[in-house]
């Protein structure tokens, strides 16, 4: 019988991991800031990495087997921690009403649905390079 870790230790990893993941997305948000009235490539950006590596983590994870030892504590650093702090649904939330607030409709309409859809194809994308990483290497196919 596998002793299963304790909640402590779990939060500790996951801790780890969003501490790492929300570093990244300052400086993403440093390095790209939202301006009133224009795209905010920031956020856009780091929602639609975190989607794409995501998508590839969990799929790995899957494909490697149950989710016990080691590949339980990488997807709550990884999927829970890093991805989970480094993306931003607020952030999304928030430009999407500043920038209808701002009179700038048609933007943050093509902002929102941009966004998803490319949210979801590269989540999409990353659990198809998975599926292939992981048959390149001989796992489970």
């Amino acid at each position: 019988m596998t002793q299963r870790p304790s909640r402590l230790a779990d939060l500790v990893i996951v801790f780890i991991g969003g501490a790492a993941g929300t570093a990244l997305r300052w400086l993403a948000e440093q390095a790209w800031p939202a301006h009133d009235g224009q795209w905010p490539v920031g956020t856009f950006v780091v929602n639609v990495v975190g989607a794409f590596v995501l998508g590839a983590l969990l799929e790995s994870l899957i494909r490697l087997g149950p989710d016990h030892g080691v590949r339980r504590r990488i997807r709550l650093a990884a999927g829970t921690g890093f991805c989970g702090a480094f993306t931003t649904y607020s952030a999304f939330a928030l430009e999407l009403s500043l920038l209808g607030r701002g009179g700038h409709l048609v933007l943050g309409v093509a902002y929102g649905l941009i966004s998803v859809c490319v949210g979801v194809l590269a989540a999409w994308l990353g659990v198809r390079a998975a599926r292939r990483g992981v048959a390149l290497r001989g796992g489970a196919a």
